[in-house]
């Protein structure tokens, strides 16, 4: 798979979950260098089956304050191409009741993960975060909190251009605050798992 197109990028990221006095030792610590905390709301997107689930891929439409933004996140030689397709509000809000995805790269980029074989996509519901970033000499480190169902989790990510020393600039960053590297599921994996708990209760 080439990835030359100007909106593919390659993410390269590493992650770990925290908990709520951890991540409020974090703000106060980066306190001066941070963004200021900003919200995203990703909505998620998949077929009945899960064939996107289960190809390791995640489809979500993410809004911020610049608009509406689709993504298709599919495993790609160890890390993960992104796919991005900027589309209007009228154009996520048909895609959410009617299943309809706006023709673009996108759209064949799934058609060409999917073996040409597109089924209907469905609504899942959608994830809440507040996120705050520190731009580091390693990298970019980025903190959330996010809400999902009945669930709030706080989370620490490290994203770099380059894997080795990208990781090593995460574990001394792990050693330094005392904490063990269990590597979580990621987002759309945890809101899967919460929406069966909940659709369960």
């Amino acid at each position: 798979m080439q990835v030359n197109k100007l909106n593919q990028e390659i993410e390269i990221e590493f992650k770990n979950l925290i908990n709520k006095d951890v991540y409020h030792d974090l703000l106060k610590k980066y306190e001066s260098s941070r963004s200021p905390i900003f919200k995203q709301v990703n909505h998620y997107f998949d077929t009945d089956l899960f064939s996107l689930k289960a190809k390791g891929a995640a489809l979500r439409v993410r809004y911020k304050k610049e608009g509406y933004i689709l993504t298709l996140k599919q495993p790609h030689e160890g890390a993960i191409l992104e796919t991005h397709q900027s589309i209007s509000e009228s154009e996520f809000l048909s895609f959410k009741q009617h299943g309809s995805l706006t023709s673009g790269d996108v759209y064949h980029q799934l058609i060409e993960l999917l073996e040409n074989n597109l089924p209907p996509l469905h609504y899942l519901g959608y994830l809440t975060t507040e996120r705050t970033e520190i731009s580091l000499n390693d990298g970019l480190l980025v903190l959330d909190k996010s809400y999902y169902f009945d669930e709030i989790d706080y989370e620490i990510e490290f994203e770099c251009t380059e894997a080795v020393a990208g990781q090593a600039a995460f574990e001394k960053l792990l050693e330094n605050w005392k904490l063990d590297w269990v590597k979580p599921a990621n987002k759309i994996e945890r809101f899967y798992q919460a929406k069966q708990r909940f659709e369960r209760s």
